[in-house]
């Protein structure tokens, strides 16, 4: 065996004992115990039972009919096992229908079949064996492909439903997450589909870039902290509600001009904690509290120094009328959303006329 071999069994393997290695911590090293976990955990294992199929394959002699074979069903179940896991990524409160596992029926056969492949199989020039062995992996590999497909139609539909929302950064982890998720199992089905048609790929491609997608998506599954989240970050947002709230109050009821406003007299108003309030506007205004409210003071300030009735007040007189308990924090206030001093403003309106 040559030293290149020797490196590309080392990448593969890696890869396979590091899918395992993943799996295990979901399962056993996890405090968060979820069916989503389960379920990636699960398609890692029975990957790496593929991908071990694919390095003896490779690189072993006399493979038995029944090893190889089984190994290939066990696409047939990684296929209804990523859809599974999409959509309990994607959906609030999931629960495996038992409708479901009638999906794990083309395994059921084909692995149950496979013990009667015949050990001559491969060496044979009967032309039934090759067409039935043809067609198997055909379907096989259709299958695997189909199932990816109906994967990325869960997403994208989740994705559609979720367009006028106001993403969190759970959300958007998960729908960063999933699609990496499925661009790499359909990397690794096109390398694999591409070495079944004329060898246009060699074989061993398979192994390794699964070793280089499941390293990638690792990284990635920890960076988005992914195994702490699963659908239920999809429940109905009281929080959107709570925040037109806040802003009708702001808004349309000028609470915006009691000088004694502040987060915890709000927060007292609505019946909520300060920390509540102010998480809520931060993620629906993209702004804190103060700027939040600032922001309709200087609105107001302007309408009031645009007044002509009001060319003989004070600047000062404005700032309270507006709002603000102070000139100093108007005058700072002013120029940071204008860009300019309230003085400044009133002169710009005066060369305009």
């Amino acid at each position: 065996m040559s030293f290149l071999d020797i490196l590309l069994i080392i990448i593969s393997s890696a890869g396979l004992i590091h899918g395992i290695t993943f799996a295990i911590h979901f399962v056993f090293f996890k405090k968060k115990k979820t069916i989503t976990n389960y379920l990636l955990a699960l398609i890692l294992v029975f990957m790496a039972f593929r991908i071990g199929k694919s390095v003896m394959l490779n690189f072993g002699n006399n493979l038995e009919p029944v090893f190889i074979f089984t190994g290939l069903a066990f696409l047939l179940l990684i296929g209804p096992f990523l859809r599974w896991y999409v959509v309990g990524m994607t959906r609030v409160n999931f629960k495996l229908p038992r409708l479901y596992f009638l999906e794990l029926l083309p395994f059921a056969f084909i692995f149950f079949a496979s013990f009667f492949a015949p050990k001559n199989g491969f060496d044979t020039n009967d032309k039934q064996v090759i067409i039935v062995f043809g067609s198997a992996l055909i379907f096989i590999y259709l299958h695997f492909a189909f199932y990816i497909f109906l994967a990325y139609r869960v997403l994208k539909n989740k994705q559609k439903e979720m367009i006028t929302e106001t993403l969190t950064k759970s959300h958007k982890a998960i729908f960063a997450w999933l699609n990496l998720v499925l661009i790499g199992f359909a990397v690794i089905w096109v390398s694999y589909f591409f070495n079944i048609v004329e060898d246009a790929v060699p074989y061993i491609i398979g192994p390794i870039i699964y070793s280089f997608v499941v390293y990638y998506l690792s990284f990635k599954a920890f960076q988005f902290k992914i195994t702490d989240i699963d659908g239920n970050v999809f429940k109905p947002n009281n929080d959107k509600v709570l925040f037109d709230r806040i802003s009708n109050l702001i808004a349309n009821d000028k609470l915006y001009l009691e000088t004694t406003l502040s987060l915890a007299s709000l927060s007292k108003l609505i019946e909520k904690s300060t920390q509540k309030t102010s998480e809520v506007i931060n993620q629906y205004a993209k702004q804190n509290f103060n700027d939040f409210i600032n922001f309709y003071r200087i609105q107001e300030a302007k309408s009031l120094l645009e007044n002509e009735k009001n060319k003989n007040f004070t600047i000062a007189s404005i700032a309270f009328d507006a709002g603000f308990s102070s000139l100093s924090s108007f005058n700072y206030a002013f120029k940071k959303f204008e860009g300019m001093t309230p003085s400044s403003y009133r002169k710009s309106l005066k060369t305009s006329v």
